[in-house]
């Protein structure tokens, strides 16, 4: 298909385009009907009660006819722009001529396959499809037992691996979810601004790496099957390893016969500048999990394993009922091709170099700034009480991040962290001026708070 290239251009003087203030009437009115019945929204949802109608490039309009600029992408997904033509009519074409066969072969999915495949780092050519990020990481959790007739893994604080018994032990435990499940063992990552070990890097050697031989002597029974983690955390605040932290990682692993294990459900596809996160330092894990962007929205992910161990696949009953239909299949191979025709990857990396000056900017200008980070289009800002004792400002964050979608900018937020992830494909003005109304109500709140 060709379509206009600039089919998501907009007025950049014209948005946000609020014709009430919102939360507006209807929209209030449908979620009132529709949380005496729907149970557990997001945080994102409670804080700001919007009713989404429709979605166009980078704006989404609400059922009061609220435009806003989108700086969320559906929540790290629509990182090609809501509706993208292309992607649109690939799902279009097979919801007209074939839904859904099980796991049978099909054209597009052997199109897919083949096309992810040549793309993944290394040897990664084991591939599964499923219909949910929590699905895929758990099928990786069995892959990973069934390569290495081992039980247990490591996983790291604050990461956030999906909402089953699996992926919910690899990450923080909800007091109200219980026990973790056995063999699920957690372990501070890197996370420079906020070290366990009150250390600084690039002095600490990487101490956060080798306390884990401590956690698995002390806490293991030594039958590690693999190491779990997401590239760079979404849900903790976009918080980005060190350069030598992942090929050091790697080593670990490989001196100790574990397995590396990448869930980049939320960090693929283009979103921190690179087609794949693992790509910025060279890595190859011998597990990956991919979603969100892989269907541009189309609930779409992936379980891929290397060449020595994909035939293990077989051991694990991979197959699911939605995973792989012939629709998710055409919205990923779409989303694939666009990402490489329109060069998303080099637009994510420019867009993020200009936006991580700009929160620099902020930060400078504003006291309950302490931290501003992220690779590419996947980025955080965290708010504090005081930048000495680094005391989290969770009520500025929720504050912030109300006052800012009031002005018509749809994101994200995460207690204290105010968390920004804008579709690849926007342009600089328009993100400038989301970047305006962020501060704007950073100096509100500050205003009222401090």
């Amino acid at each position: 298909m060709s379509y206009d290239p600039n089919w998501a251009q907009v007025d950049v003087s014209s948005l946000p385009d609020l014709k009430c203030t919102p939360p507006g009437p209807r929209s209030r009115e449908l979620h009132g009907r529709a949380s005496r019945i729907m149970k557990g929204y997001s945080s994102q949802v409670r804080l700001f009660p919007v009713a989404f109608e429709r979605g166009h490039g980078v704006t989404l309009t609400d059922v009061d006819g609220n435009t806003y600029i989108d700086f969320s992408s559906g929540i790290y997904v629509a990182g090609l722009g809501h509706c993208h033509p292309k992607i649109t009519e690939a799902v279009q074409k097979y919801a007209g001529r074939l839904m859904n066969c099980h796991d049978f072969t099909t054209p597009i999915k052997t199109q897919v396959l083949e096309k992810l495949a040549s793309i993944t780092p290394g040897d990664l050519n084991g591939i599964q499809f499923y219909d949910s990020g929590t699905a895929c990481v758990e099928a990786g959790l069995r892959i990973c037992r069934a390569a290495t007739g081992r039980l247990e893994f490591i996983s790291f604080h604050k990461d956030f691996h999906g909402k089953t018994m699996g992926a919910v032990s690899l990450a923080r435990l909800d007091p109200s979810q219980g026990l973790r499940a056995p063999g699920f063992f957690l372990t501070p990552r890197p996370f420079c601004y906020r070290c366990a070990f009150g250390m600084t890097h690039p002095e600490c050697d990487l101490y956060c790496l080798r306390y884990m031989d401590t956690v698995i002597q002390e806490e293991t029974s030594g039958r590690v099957a693999a190491i779990v983690l997401e590239p760079i955390q979404g849900w903790a605040g976009s918080v980005v390893p060190p350069d030598d932290y992942f090929p050091a990682l790697r080593r670990f692993c490989d001196e100790r016969d574990i397995l590396l294990f990448a869930d980049e459900v939320l960090t693929c596809m283009g979103r921190t500048g690179k087609m794949f996160c693992v790509d910025h330092w060279n890595v190859v894990p011998d597990v990956m999990t991919l979603g969100k962007g892989l269907g541009n929205g189309f609930p779409v992910t992936a379980m891929v394993v290397s060449d020595k161990y994909k035939d293990q696949v077989e051991k694990i009953s991979a197959s699911t009922s939605y995973g792989g239909n012939p629709m998710a299949c055409a919205a990923a191979l779409a989303s694939i091709e666009v990402i490489e025709q329109e060069h998303l990857c080099e637009r994510a990396t420019q867009l993020g170099d200009f936006l991580l000056k700009r929160m620099a900017q902020i930060k400078e200008a504003h006291p309950i700034v302490g931290d501003v980070r992220g690779k590419g289009c996947l980025l955080g800002m965290e708010l504090v009480k005081d930048r000495e004792t680094k005391e989290p400002f969770v009520e500025a964050g929720q504050r912030v991040y109300q006052r800012a979608f009031a002005k018509g900018l749809a994101w994200i937020p995460a207690g204290h962290v105010l968390r920004m992830s804008p579709p690849l494909i926007m342009e600089q003005d328009l993100a400038a001026k989301a970047m305006d109304i962020i501060e704007e109500s950073i100096a509100e709140v500050e205003g009222e708070l401090t």
